[in-house]
């Protein structure tokens, strides 16, 4: 996990794209007496692409900035999920973005080629 999150920082950084805060939820169910599996919260994002979606929706904020979950399954492998753009585009009715939407998509699926 820290290897995986450490490479998925840097190469936001690389990019040159903002990096807002990272969350450590397992840390957050322990201090509240639950047990959970690791699973750190990344959020990131491009204000001058991200906030285009907003623009044509305001509502699209729920999704945006980005948000990429680490977390590792019971057998110890280590998983990266984000919410897929096209679905974020048809849950806002946001149809005037489709450049930008792609543009998104290509970046976080660099961003996670190199989890394993």
């Amino acid at each position: 996990m820290p290897e995986t999150i450490r490479r998925l920082k840097k190469d936001v950084a690389d990019k040159g794209i903002m990096f807002f805060n990272e969350i450590d939820q397992s840390k957050l169910a322990a201090d509240a007496g639950v047990t959970l599996r690791p699973s750190t919260l990344l959020v990131f994002g491009n204000p001058p692409l991200g906030t285009l979606f907003l623009t044509s929706n305001p509502a699209a904020g729920l999704d945006w900035p980005v948000r990429l979950l680490v977390y590792q399954d019971d057998k110890g492998d280590v998983l990266v999920l984000y919410t897929d753009f096209a679905w974020i585009a048809h849950r806002h009715g946001v149809t005037d973005r489709d450049e930008a939407f792609k543009k998104a998509a290509e970046v976080i699926a660099s961003i996670t080629s190199t989890v394993k």
